[in-house]
């Protein structure tokens, strides 16, 4: 079982930039693939980005495409998520989250990721 821990959150004026970190402890980390959703008040959760084990395979949801970068050090156990232009759409709690082993490639949605973090909080004023 893998437990994840997010920092880096905080708050940030519009076009300003944050990079939250996903810790993970257990062996298997760098086994799996890695995602980063957020969830806003009153909204459902919403993927944001997600990577590959080995680094080789990246995917976006399209509202941050060209803004965000995943990225991971597996001998570090960790994700990061650089965030650059944030908008204060943005304003979510983020959280990351590991792939489901055999779940639908390339998916975004929440029931194939598990072993939730308890997320950060970013803010971003107008």
């Amino acid at each position: 079982q893998v437990q994840l821990v997010e920092s880096g959150g905080g708050l940030v004026q519009a076009g300003g930039s944050l990079r939250l970190s996903c810790a993970a402890s257990g062996r298997t980390f760098s086994t799996y693939s890695m995602g980063w959703f957020r969830q806003a008040p009153g909204k459902e959760r919403e993927f944001v980005a997600a990577i590959s084990w080995k680094s080789t395979s990246t995917y976006y949801a399209d509202s941050v495409k060209g803004r965000f970068t995943i990225s991971r050090d597996n001998a570090k156990n960790t994700v990061y998520l650089q965030m650059n232009g944030l908008k204060p759409e943005d304003t979510a709690v983020y959280s990351c989250a590991c792939k489901i082993p055999g779940s639908t490639v390339y998916s975004k949605e929440p029931s194939d990721f598990g072993s939730w973090g308890q997320g950060t909080q970013v803010t971003v004023s107008s």
